[in-house]
């Protein structure tokens, strides 16, 4: 006897591209949210290298991905690849989330700065962004992502430091009057001025340097977050915490910006809760 139920006419497929691709964390969250929607969908990582790029994104709409991520260091490459970017993508200069449409053309959009937002909102859910200036340390892709949104949600003026100081002058070229460009040596001072610090570049990684930056200017009340989110807790959230500041981990950014590209391939729109957190620290 047959069976009568009917399976889902095409399997919706997705997943993450990048180089090296195996410490990624999206595919746990994507696969957390499909179990957890019933949603009959694959998310997969891929490592890509970049001579095969453009040849692999024209080919997986053709097995049935309807949508990507991507990760470093692919982010800026697939700009020249995509038919269409969106503002927001543009101004980053990067994407990390591709929609294959049914037209054939590819989409391409920065959740990023989404996701930051998210995250700051949901950790810090009294933090005001026209109640003051805000810190940013880094200079890198994650930085203009960054820009981009608090900008964009209106923050008066942002502070921004960076070991190599001309990196940071092009973020104030690219972003405006809005942006101040602080020597490294004066990182700390502007921790003093600000409602609102946020690390940015990879300093306090497992495996990377150590940040360096004095953080005695840390006031009470301060909203400190860190996009590192191994560890957990950075010594710039330790440090923090003992300061009586309002820190938020940079786990959240990474769940949250992966909302509206699950929303766009599978259908439902994923909740951020204790369960996503608890499936990818798993």
């Amino acid at each position: 006897m047959s069976d009568m139920s009917s399976p889902p006419s095409k399997i919706p497929l997705a997943g993450v591209i990048g180089a090296p691709i195996a410490h990624s964390k999206s595919p746990r969250v994507h696969r957390h949210w499909l179990t957890r929607y019933g949603v009959q969908g694959f998310y997969i990582p891929m490592d890509v290298s970049a001579p095969n790029l453009r040849e692999v994104l024209q080919t997986l709409p053709k097995a049935g991905f309807v949508g990507v991520n991507i990760t470093i260091p692919h982010k800026e490459a697939v700009l020249d690849i995509a038919d269409l970017i969106t503002d927001r993508a543009t101004l980053i200069g990067a994407a990390n989330t591709l929609i294959f449409r049914q037209d054939g053309k590819i989409h391409a959009d920065n959740t990023d700065g989404y996701g930051f937002l998210e995250n700051l909102k949901a950790g810090a859910p009294n933090w005001v962004p026209k109640n003051g200036p805000a810190a940013v340390l880094g200079a890198g892709g994650a930085a203009r992502a960054v820009l981009a949104s608090l900008l964009e949600a209106g923050v008066p003026e942002i502070m921004i430091s960076n070991r190599t100081r001309v990196r940071a002058e092009k973020l104030q070229e690219d972003f405006g009057n809005r942006i101040t460009v602080v020597d490294w040596v004066q990182a700390g001072n502007m921790m003093e001025q600000a409602s609102l610090v946020v690390n940015t570049s990879s300093l306090g990684m497992v495996g990377k340097p150590d940040m360096r930056v004095p953080l005695d200017g840390l006031k009470k009340g301060t909203v400190v977050t860190d996009l590192v989110y191994t560890p957990l807790k950075t010594r710039l959230l330790e440090v923090a915490e003992e300061r009586g500041c309002i820190t938020v981990d940079g786990l959240g950014m990474l769940l949250h910006q992966a909302v509206p590209g699950f929303e766009r391939w599978f259908g439902p729109r994923p909740v951020v809760d204790d369960a996503t957190r608890a499936a990818v620290l798993g």
